[in-house]
This record gives structure tokens, C-alpha cells and sequence, in this order.
């Protein structure tokens, strides 16, 4: 498996754009580790630090309601 924006040569990732981002967080509105996402683990810092941002900005819920 490979990590997905590597396969879609993607920079950087952008905390606004959250449809991208709800696909690496659980049900019960946790970050998803590296094992289930595939993601490499430059990106999973980014993706981490970019879901945190979005929340800090209300653009995510902590929590799945």
C-alpha cells in the first residue's frame, strides 16, 4: 500500500480542506495511526498537525456526532 499523497504527488496539506481530512480520522473522531491510513510518515505528521488546525478552528468536530 502506498501513501496517498505520495500517489497523488500532493506538497503540502492544507487544513481547510477538510473532506480530505475526515478520511484519516476514526468514528470516534481520533487521528487514525499509520497502519490503517498507509500514509508515509512525513505525511502523517502533516496530516495530524493539519487536522489539529482545523479543529482549533472549528472547521472539524473533536468529537463524531
Amino acid at each position: 500500500m502506498y501513501c496517498y499523497f505520495c500517489r497523488h504527488n500532493t506538497k503540502k496539506i492544507d487544513f481547510k480542506d477538510t473532506e480530505t481530512l475526515k478520511r484519516f480520522i476514526s468514528l470516534l473522531g481520533k487521528i487514525k495511526s499509520r497502519k490503517k491510513t498507509g500514509l508515509c510518515s512525513y505525511h502523517q505528521k502533516q496530516v495530524a498537525r493539519a487536522i489539529k488546525r482545523a479543529r482549533e478552528l472549528a472547521l472539524l468536530s473533536y468529537t463524531k456526532k
